[in-house]
């Protein structure tokens, strides 16, 4: 949320948005030549890899057909470690179960697939410094991210290595898509005629359309992003937002992002976000809190996903942390996939065999076993039933009708390298600015134990943290104790301020600070949330990142259920967003929780003091 990123960022370094992959080596496994040829290419003759794009038959034409071995190689595995995107996660590991369910012999060994997750944006930075602090053994060989755009962005980050390819073999495929609740797309008449998208970011901007639609208790239009520096669907919203505000939602790679009136159409189309989280999980997962609570309206108008996300919530799957899916009924109010008239980005899930030196000949070989196995017709079973399109467009009919697909997709092109790389770097300087009141617990338990104190800690990660401002946001300082039956204190210490001028004050102010006694923090919330209220500004992301290791003890009043009553009320017309961040094993997390649900923002677990700096930094993406 601020100045352009550089390698030494100290929570997100450069090297996290910069994505890597490596080669695919050449030969495949078994003499299985026809399958070989389509899915890895001839040598580009020139030393480097050719593009591995996995082209599979033209739609109609029968895929190749799964040839396990006769008997399984011998033990121990290959070890065959494949690292993908949190949004594809369970399609890998239904497609790595498929294929160990059959024999496989790969230079006579069995093959022991396993899988890891991570955040594209995140997995692509590691792959590039070659996964630093991990040993050998566990690196990954096969990276399977869910859009070619990080590998593009990873070669051009890498200063055009031609170890990394910038292309690799689609093993399934989901277009990126506006979801909003049923109810909201029929009142605006998208069921009948799709909106474009620049109809959809002018509908955003409109925060008073369900008033004039005669919808007022549904309250502001609430348009939700993800991240673009590391979430696929985020990155694919702001490729959107450049095409609206640049008039070819498919021209990206014709104009001049850096041009200054383009930039300002962009920053006025981001206007409209109500505010952005890390991944499109977080919005579904408190999308599903509300329409538990009856009103699914309270959290969200609409959110930019990929469809397969649709299908999960539709049938009840949502996911609080992005990594653990929890399953229950269906929600009451399903989501609707809007597919702009002008066309949607397809997210590809290309897979690479990455080329760094733990990567031996027999893991080369298993990877592109694996990679052969994943488009042949058994292996497209699997990634329709896991809820997306196969390499092919062919779709499960239970998945399309409860994921309302549409049958057939107008795909985008992917923006070139440079016009990725060049769209994630200006998101500092077109995203929404924040309204942001840090608010840290004070109180005698930060404090009590040897060594670096939680305290200490804490004022060291705001700190860093408040270093991803600009210069426009506007930024403040606030700290919760009392002594005895004393008045809260300190209170404000750093009044909200647009942040190029108390920047230093806040950076003061928090070394100042000194530990008190109690934890009044229903009278923390409920007194600084009213006055960020009071002084609510439509052009900014009002909101509040509230640490805490404790509970609410004190003798000052205030309960959990009138603070969420406040919260959900101001939401609805005023909105402050308190990002709740339990700290230390002691934290009350079910109260922390509950504030940031009421609120309409998110929880994180810090629970682990070690793990505050990274957590503090993946906050400050959502805001």
């Amino acid at each position: 949320m601020g100045r352009r990123r550089a390698a030494t960022d100290p929570i997100y370094p450069r090297w996290i948005w910069i994505a890597a992959a490596a080669t695919v080596a050449l030969l495949i496994v078994g003499g299985a030549l026809v399958l070989r040829t389509l899915i890895f290419p001839a040598d580009s003759g020139d030393g480097g890899p050719a593009a591995r794009n996995g082209t599979p038959p033209p739609a109609g034409e029968p895929l190749v057909q799964d040839a396990p071995a006769a008997v399984a190689g011998a033990s121990p595995c290959i070890p065959l470690n494949i690292l993908t995107s949190l949004e594809n996660a369970e399609m890998v590991r239904a497609l790595a179960a498929e294929y160990t369910a059959k024999p496989r012999n790969v230079d006579g060994k069995c093959v022991a697939p396993a899988v890891s997750q991570e955040r594209s944006g995140a997995a692509a930075g590691k792959a590039a410094a070659q996964f630093p602090g991990v040993p050998a053994g566990e690196r990954p060989t096969v990276w399977l991210p869910d859009s070619s755009a990080w590998l593009r962005i990873a070669g051009e980050g890498t200063g055009g290595n031609r170890s990394v390819p910038r292309e690799g073999t689609s093993v399934a495929r989901s277009a990126i898509v506006v979801a909003m609740p049923e109810t909201m797309v029929t009142a605006l008449g998208w069921d009948r005629q799709p909106p474009s998208w620049s109809e959809v970011f002018k509908m955003a901007g409109e925060q008073d359309v369900w008033e004039r639609l005669g919808h007022g208790d549904w309250g502001k239009f609430k348009f939700g992003k993800a991240s673009p520096l590391v979430s696929t669907s985020g990155l694919m919203a702001l490729a959107a937002s450049y095409g609206a505000a640049g008039g070819s939602v498919g021209g990206l790679d014709g104009m001049d992002l850096d041009a200054a009136s383009l930039v300002e159409k962009v920053r006025a189309v981001e206007l409209g976000t109500s505010h952005y989280m890390a991944t499109p999980e977080h919005f579904l997962w408190h999308a599903r809190e509300a329409d538990n609570a009856g009103n699914v309206s309270e959290f969200l108008s609409a959110v930019i996903v990929d469809e397969k996300s649709v299908w999960d919530y539709n049938r009840g799957v949502v996911s609080e942390d992005g990594t653990t899916k929890k399953s229950g009924p269906a929600p009451k109010e399903p989501l609707r996939a809007i597919y702009p008239v002008d066309g949607v980005h397809v997210a590809d899930n290309p897979a690479v065999v990455l080329g760094g030196d733990w990567v031996g000949n027999q893991q080369r070989l298993a990877a592109q076993d694996f990679l052969a196995f994943a488009v042949t017709e058994q292996g497209q079973r699997v990634v329709e039933a896991s809820g997306y399109r196969s390499v092919q467009g062919k779709l499960d009919s239970g998945v399309a009708k409860t994921g309302r697909y549409a049958e057939t997709l107008q795909p985008l092109p992917l923006p070139k390298a440079e016009a990725l790389v060049a769209m994630q770097d200006s998101f500092p300087e077109v995203r929404k600015r924040a309204r942001a009141l840090f608010l840290l617990d004070v109180s005698d338990s930060m404090v009590q134990e040897p060594g670096l104190t939680k305290l200490q800690r804490a004022k060291d990660a705001v700190l860093k943290a408040v270093d991803h401002f600009t210069g426009e946001d506007e930024v403040g300082l606030a700290a919760f104790s009392h002594e005895g039956d004393g008045p809260l204190q300190p209170g404000i210490v750093s009044p909200v301020a647009p942040f190029k001028t108390n920047k230093g004050d806040i950076a003061a102010k928090l070394n100042e600070l000194q530990a008190v006694e109690a934890t009044p923090l229903f009278e923390a919330v409920s007194r600084f949330a009213g006055d960020q209220a009071k002084e609510y500004k439509d052009t900014f992301i009002n909101t509040i990142v509230l640490l805490s290791d404790g509970k609410n003890d004190t003798r000052h009043p205030g309960d959990l259920g009138g603070l969420s009553e406040q919260l959900s009320h101001q939401y609805h017309s005023t909105p402050v967003l308190v990002f709740t961040l339990a700290y230390g094993p002691d934290a009350d997390v079910p109260t922390l929780r509950e504030i940031a649900r009421a609120s309409g923002a998110h929880y994180y677990d810090a629970t682990d003091p070690a793990r505050l700096g990274e957590v503090l930094g993946e906050l400050v993406t959502s805001f």
